[in-house]
């Protein structure tokens, strides 16, 4: 009886252990591993460059004829005929206007014909007085003219050239820039020469003209204002960044940017600055590596020693 209970009691344990073993519950109230994620700060990255840079400043040239010859009328009368046309490019000695004065509008029929050799016309015949381009014509055919009149304006085309208005105190940089380029709003080139200075100063900007002269067979309109991008400094192999990597503090007194140390963690390195460009600007020290990485986007407001993540 005694080893019967004993079987019992065994067999009952062999099924509750075996219950309790393949309960699901009991699988699902098990702690699961979990897995951690890696935080930090999204950023961009940027390597420094080496290679030339150029501060550059840009200014205006606008285009002018600085020769314009007057046509004016030489006696009182009407203009009997009108070869000038307004933009039309006429040759020095070619006849622009003739007058018939007013003596001979009234007279000349009656002296014809008391003397038929005399060959009475009252008739002027006025020429250019050089080459160039009619810019401005005042009066037509049939109009009435008194003497000295302005007629018509010719500008010359040899005395074409482009002023440049340069700030007084950019005069320095001007000797190393006697050879210029222009760019039309067009967006073509022309290669220009700094031939001489105007004699006055502008009162209120402060500005000096000078004379570009600019070796072209192109018809250029006058008061076209062109492009030109005057250097004041230039250095070779040196070492700069974008301008967006270079942070700096409200007053613009202190520099720095942040560079990465390992995968995973920026740091603060202050930065002295060189010249500066569109987008770059040159870093004198410390010594930056082609090599380095140098946050360029996610920079701003970050500590001394920051998590990040680098996104590609």
């Amino acid at each position: 009886m005694k080893l019967n209970q004993s079987i019992i009691s065994l067999l009952f344990f062999v099924v509750v252990f075996a219950s309790c073993k393949s309960d699901p519950a009991k699988k699902d109230a098990e702690p699961k591993e979990e897995k951690t994620e890696a935080t930090g700060t999204p950023v961009t990255i940027v390597s420094p460059e080496k290679g030339s840079m150029t501060d550059v400043v840009e200014l205006n040239a606008v285009s002018s004829f600085l020769l314009k010859s007057f046509v004016k009328a030489n006696a009182s009368g009407y203009l009997q005929v009108v070869n000038a046309q307004l933009g039309k490019y006429v040759s020095k000695g070619q006849e622009l206007f003739v007058i018939k004065t007013k003596e001979s509008q009234s007279l000349g029929n009656t002296i014809n014909s008391l003397d038929t050799s005399l060959h009475f016309e009252g008739v002027i015949h006025i020429k250019s007085p050089g080459s160039g381009y009619i810019s401005q014509l005042n009066y037509r055919a049939s109009d009435y003219v008194q003497d000295g009149e302005q007629l018509a304006t010719i500008t010359d085309t040899k005395s074409f050239v482009f002023l440049l208005d340069l700030p007084y105190e950019l005069k320095p940089f001007l000797p190393n820039n006697n050879e210029l380029q222009l760019k039309l709003p067009d967006g073509t080139f022309l290669d220009g020469r700094v031939d001489a200075a105007m004699p006055t100063v502008d009162a209120v900007s402060q500005t000096q003209n000078y004379i570009i002269k600019v070796n072209t067979d192109k018809q250029i309109p006058e008061n076209l204002i062109a492009k030109v991008s005057l250097i004041k400094k230039s250095k070779i192999n040196t070492t700069s960044l974008l301008k967006s990597a270079v942070l700096s503090n409200e007053v613009q007194s202190e520099f720095w940017i942040m560079k990465m140390i390992d995968s995973v963690t920026a740091v603060k390195l202050p930065v002295h600055k060189g010249l500066e460009t569109i987008d770059h600007v040159e870093i004198l020290s410390p010594m930056l590596s082609p090599t380095d990485k140098i946050l360029l986007t996610g920079n701003y407001g970050l500590g001394d020693t920051a998590k990040v993540i680098i996104i590609k």
